[in-house]
């Protein structure tokens, strides 16, 4: 496993429409033990692979009790609405104010192939909307309503 450089949203692959993963290999393999080192140190939730620079339709979500290895994901079903926080590791010490559904449901490939279906709710759901936007190239900085001051943080 090896470190991946994060990218900061003003890199142009950040703002592409990344492809679908055709070859479920070593090379997909890499990529994701790659991408969960590089969320762990960077104690993140979300990862997408864009955000490392490679332009396929991967994630990795955090749940705390699993790493979720999400390729070629897809949101087949949201429910509710929640208002509130959204960082992102591509844009380091900055939060919005942002709209996503409360509970959310993914259908995916894991690293070898096979489908699968997760869902979450609350900071999960917002993990999956705010990731699955990264394959779309967009930047949660683009959907938000505001940035958040350091006196709304703190009373956090």
């Amino acid at each position: 496993m090896a470190m991946r450089k994060i990218l900061t949203d003003k890199e142009p692959a950040l703002h592409k429409v990344c492809k679908p993963v055709e070859k479920f290999d070593l090379k997909l393999h890499k990529l994701l033990d790659d991408m969960q080192e590089t969320l762990l140190d960077a104690n993140g939730v979300g990862l997408a692979a864009p955000q490392v620079g490679i332009l396929r339709r991967v994630v990795i979500v955090d749940t705390g009790e699993e790493i979720l290895e999400l390729v070629n994901p897809t949101l087949v079903e949201t429910d509710g609405e929640q208002e509130g926080p959204e960082g992102c590791l591509s844009v380091p010490g900055k939060y919005g104010l942002v709209k996503r559904p409360y509970w959310a449901k993914v259908r995916a490939q894991d690293r070898d192939g096979n489908w699968f279906e997760a869902e979450g709710e609350e900071l999960i759901a917002r993990c999956f909307c705010h990731e699955l936007d990264h394959l779309d190239g967009i930047v949660y900085t683009e959907v938000m309503e505001r940035f958040l001051t350091e006196e709304e943080l703190e009373g956090e």
